[in-house]
C-alpha cells in the first residue's frame, strides 16, 4: 500500500494543508486532510470494476470553512447538539457556542472541525495509517480541560476506512468525537440518495423537541416512518417529510438511532446502492449513529457540481446527542484517569 501527498490551499488562518492520499492493491484509496480530519474523497469500484468518488467533498481548504456543512470532517469537541449551550459538571457550570438557535452544536464556531492537526502517515504492507494529534486547551470553546485528541484513519486492503478515536484530559470533561461524511454511493456528483436503501440495526429512536433536542425519550422503530429496520429505499422515506412532525421539523431525517451495547462492536447500518452495486457498512463500537439525509445541503463541490438537499447522507456514530442533561443515556463524561476510546468503520463492498 501506499500514501501519496498533495498541497490542498490554505486554511483561515492561511497556513499551508495538506490532503494525504491512502491507496490499498486494488487501487481504491481515500483522502485526508491534516486540515479539520477532512475526508475529501472516498473511491470504490462499482459491480462493473469502475471506481467512482462516494464521497462529497471541496477542491481546495478554504472551501472547508464557510459554509461547509461540516463535509466530511472530525467533529469535536462534543459532535450534535447540547441544550441551551450549557452544562453543569461537578457543580460548576459551564458555558458554550450558540452555534444553533439557543443551543451548541459539534462543539462551537471554532470546533475540531477547522482546526489544523498535526498529522504523521504510516505505510503498511496490508494497510496505511495517517495518524492526526490535537491539544485542545482548558476552556477551550467553554469546554473544561485540557484534552490531548489523537485520531487514527487506516485503509486497508478490504477497503475498510476505519476511525480511531483516543483522547485524555486532565480535567473532567465531556467529549463525544465522530466523523460527518456525506456519502452517494452513486458517486458524489450523482443527482441525489434517494435511490439508496439504508438498514439501522438499532431498536429505538431519540425523541426530540424544539431546536432537534432530545427529550430523553426513546421511541421504538417500529412507531415511526423513519425507522429503516430493514433495508429501505431512502426516497420512499423522505416522501413523509411534510406529514411526519419530526421529519417536518428536520427537513428531512436528522435522527439518532439507538442500538446500546456501548463500547462493544457491532454492525450499526447498511448502505446500498442498487444502481451501482455498491455496499457499505458501518460497524462501531458506540451506541448510536446519527442518520442525517443532507437536506441542508447547498454548495458547489470537487469539480463544480451543485450540491442540494439530499445530495449525500451521514451516518455519525456518537454516543447519545445531549447525554449530559439525560443521566439514563451512555455517559460521555470523560475523567482524568480514563482514556477515551471508540472505534468506527466504513466498509466498502460490492453485492
Amino acid at each position: 500500500m501506499s500514501i501519496s501527498t498533495k498541497a490542498y490551499g490554505t486554511e483561515q488562518h492561511g497556513l499551508p494543508v495538506t490532503e494525504y492520499t491512502l491507496t490499498n492493491a486494488s487501487g481504491a484509496y481515500v483522502s485526508i486532510l491534516d486540515y479539520g480530519g477532512v475526508i475529501t474523497r472516498i473511491v470504490v469500484p462499482d459491480r462493473d470494476g469502475a471506481p467512482g468518488d462516494v464521497n462529497l467533498g471541496f477542491d481546495d481548504a478554504m472551501a472547508y470553512t464557510a459554509n461547509s456543512g461540516s463535509m466530511g470532517a472530525l467533529i469535536g469537541r462534543v459532535g450534535n447538539r447540547i441544550a441551551g449551550a450549557a452544562f453543569e459538571l461537578e457543580g460548576k457550570t459551564y458555558l458554550l457556542d450558540q452555534n444553533s438557535g439557543v443551543n451548541s452544536l459539534h462543539g462551537g464556531f471554532d470546533g475540531y472541525h477547522v482546526r489544523l492537526w498535526k498529522a504523521l502517515p504510516l505505510e503498511g504492507e496490508n494497510v496505511d495509517t495517517l495518524v492526526l494529534a490535537l491539544v485542545s486547551p482548558d476552556g477551550d470553546h467553554g469546554y473544561p480541560g485540557k484534552l490531548e485528541v489523537e485520531v487514527r484513519y487506516t485503509f486497508d486492503n478490504n477497503s475498510a476506512l476505519g476511525i480511531e478515536y483516543r483522547a485524555t484530559t486532565d480535567k473532567t470533561t465531556i467529549i463525544n468525537l465522530t466523523n460527518h461524511a456525506y456519502f452517494n454511493l452513486d458517486g458524489h456528483d450523482a443527482p441525489d440518495i434517494r435511490e439508496m436503501e439504508l438498514q439501522v440495526f438499532a431498536d429505538y429512536a431519540s425523541e426530540v423537541g424544539e431546536g432537534l433536542i432530545p427529550t430523553g425519550k426513546m421511541i421504538p422503530l417500529s412507531d415511526v416512518v423513519y425507522g429503516f429496520t430493514k433495508p429501505t429505499r431512502l426516497g420512499d422515506v423522505l416522501t413523509h417529510t411534510a406529514s411526519d412532525p419530526a421529519m417536518k421539523a428536520a427537513g428531512g431525517v436528522d435522527c439518532n438511532y439507538c442500538a446500546g451495547w456501548d463500547r462493544q462492536n457491532k454492525r450499526i447500518a447498511v448502505l446500498y446502492s442498487p444502481k451501482t452495486g455498491r455496499e457499505m457498512t458501518v460497524m462501531t463500537d458506540m451506541p448510536g449513529v446519527q442518520v442525517y439525509t443532507g437536506q441542508g445541503l447547498n454548495q458547489k463541490g470537487k469539480g463544480g457540481v451543485q450540491y442540494h438537499a439530499h445530495s449525500g447522507v451521514c451516518l455519525e456514530t456518537q454516543r447519545y446527542p445531549d447525554a449530559i442533561h439525560h443521566p439514563h443515556f451512555p455517559s460521555f463524561v470523560l475523567r482524568p484517569q480514563e482514556v477515551y476510546y471508540t472505534k468506527t468503520s466504513y466498509v466498502f463492498s460490492i453485492r
